[in-house]
């Protein structure tokens, strides 16, 4: 059986509730989730203490034992480890950052954190905080950027992942890209417009 075939199998398993599936999925797409996990990482700053492997292991041990939404294929699982791998980094960033307790606001491009220049924890934190303000004003703006920048994913397979026509999901990349940057340029949290759809 092919491995696409034996992911798909046991993706359904999963969404039936059983967990040993999950234990038998991640062998199977360890390489993906960790080329994700690398891409992550080198955005980050320089010493960070997580490592790929580190960082797979651990969205492993965040997702087992929780009840599974249900995964529609391979490309949909990435997009969720990837979402828990955004959570492991921004809480890291939080930690460095509250131990650092920096000044004032600081003021960067949404292509730093895309060039993979981020070395300052801040950013990463500034970039969730607009993300979450975009997801509350459009959800699927956030998961989009979120599949893209957090879980590398490309827009063919974000389309593929959410069921949605590419060239839909490119001009929706480059709406949130905007938003984001007009978000993160605000010296202070404040009334921001919805982006339109």
């Amino acid at each position: 059986m092919s491995d696409a075939r034996t992911v798909t199998l046991l993706l359904r398993e999963i969404a039936d509730g059983d967990q040993g599936a999950l234990d038998r999925l991640v062998p199977l797409v360890y390489e993906e989730l960790r080329r994700i996990a690398d891409g992550q990482l080198r955005r980050e700053r320089r010493g960070h203490t997580l490592q790929p492997t580190a960082l797979v292991h651990e969205v492993y041990v965040r997702m087992v034992g929780k009840e599974q939404p249900g995964y529609r294929d391979r490309a949909h699982f990435l997009a969720i480890a990837a979402h828990a791998m955004r959570r492991i980094l921004i809480d890291h960033a939080r930690e460095h950052n509250a131990a650092k307790r920096g000044g004032g606001h600081e003021k960067f491009a949404i292509d730093e954190e895309r060039d993979g220049s981020v070395e300052r924890p801040s950013i990463l934190i500034a970039l969730d905080d607009a993300l979450a303000a975009l997801s509350e004003k459009d959800p699927l703006l956030a998961r989009l950027v979120e599949m893209r920048y957090f879980g590398g994913l490309t827009a063919e397979e974000s389309s593929a992942a959410l069921n949605l026509e590419i060239g839909g999901v490119r001009r929706q990349l480059r709406l949130a890209e905007a938003w984001l940057q007009r978000e993160m340029d605000q010296p202070a949290p404040g009334s921001q417009g919805a982006p339109a759809s």
